[in-house]
């Protein structure tokens, strides 16, 4: 899943980027409001962690109500450096899914995001569930029915990415930043997302499972 981490903070937003990238997350950063708001704006992000205060003329949540008017199926979470409960109440109200305030520590906001992610995704499961498939996100395994299926790191991110957003066109663009994050408009080819969709089909159906995977002609493909 690819996440948005909005931290003006240098060693904070690389230490938080770091770790999320441990944990298997596509991160992106942004350190002030003008260049996180375009971000933000024009690419898809799973989950965005803003902090309130932000460099630029805006806030995080101006980024936020923007945003959710824009792309509401996008997780928001809040980072503030104070524990003001009218900042709180108004990230809510706008749309945030969870508040977080400094200092927190690391497995914090994994757990908060995990959090976030579940009940925006998962339906508010541990497992993701489709059909025949289930992922489980915190181990990165994938099962058809009782039967294991082991992916690239490349192919089981395009696959998370797939499920759960199950029954949504997705572009070869939305699919190459799944896997290659932002810097993916920048490439020549998404060849090598016909070859992920591709292998990924492969596998799912030797192990005996329907072929859920269609392609949009001329636009990208569609799972469901």
């Amino acid at each position: 899943m690819k996440l948005l981490l909005i931290e003006d903070e240098p060693t904070l937003s690389a230490t938080v980027a770091e770790f999320l990238a441990k944990e298997g997350y596509q991160v992106e950063t942004s350190a002030d409001y003008p260049t996180a708001l375009i971000k933000a704006a024009v690419y898809d992000y799973a989950c965005i962690i803003a902090d309130i205060v932000l460099p630029g003329g805006g806030t995080g949540l101006d980024i936020l109500h923007t945003i959710k008017r824009q792309r509401p199926e996008s997780a928001f979470i809040l980072i503030s450096a104070k524990d003001a409960l009218e900042d709180r109440l108004h990230g809510l109200d706008l749309g945030a899914d969870d508040y977080l305030t400094k200092p927190f520590h690391l497995a914090e906001l994994n757990a908060r995001l995990k959090s976030v992610l579940r009940r925006r995704f998962y339906n508010g499961n541990n497992i993701l569930i489709f059909n025949e498939i289930k992922i489980n996100p915190d181990d990165k395994q994938v099962w058809v029915q009782e039967t294991e299926v082991c992916f690239t790191r490349s192919e089981y991110q395009l696959l998370l990415y797939l499920i759960a957003n199950r029954g949504r066109v997705l572009t070869k663009e939305m699919l190459a930043e799944a896997v290659s994050g932002d810097d993916a408009d920048q490439l020549d080819s998404f060849d090598f997302v016909y070859s992920h969709i591709k292998n990924i089909r492969k596998k799912l159906t030797a192990a005996n499972c329907p072929n859920y995977l269609h392609a949009i002609y001329g636009v990208g493909y569609k799972l469901g």
